[in-house]
């Protein structure tokens, strides 16, 4: 007798607390704007967002490793230069920013650190290492 109440409660427990469901936006704070979120993807999928546009793509390299070939149109924002305000390159919190590095230990600290100032929407895909697509010298 115990099994039938204990699921039956078990299940309602399951269903009262359950996952946020598909295509459901994310909890909002107090202030009301959508909960900023750590992203994490593949440089396909950067690709691809950069193809369809309306995305900044963020270096967080050195302006040696910058130099020596970047991501086309990639904004140089190096980690090490991410503290207490928001970086000047990136004005808008809203913007979606594609952030990578060498090898992706630093575009996730990077990352990591533009969700804490307030930015929303913060993709990090990586490092160049990973990266088969063209690159610009300069």
């Amino acid at each position: 007798m115990m099994k039938p109440l204990f699921l039956g409660g078990l299940a309602a427990l399951v269903l009262l607390v359950g996952c946020q469901a598909p295509g459901e936006e994310p909890p909002v704070p107090g202030d009301g704007t959508p909960a900023a979120e750590y992203h994490k993807i593949t440089p396909e999928e950067a690709k691809e967002k950069m193809d369809a546009g309306d995305v900044v793509v963020v270096d967080v390299r050195t302006q040696e490793e910058y130099d020596e070939g970047h991501i086309k149109d990639a904004v140089l924002v190096p980690n090490e230069s991410i503290g207490g305000t928001m970086p000047e390159a990136l004005h808008d919190t809203d913007a979606t920013l594609l952030v990578y590095c060498r090898s992706g230990r630093r575009s996730k600290e990077a990352s990591d650190k533009l969700l804490a100032l307030g930015y929303r929407n913060v993709y990090d895909f990586g490092g160049m290492i990973d990266w088969p697509y063209d690159v610009v010298k300069e």
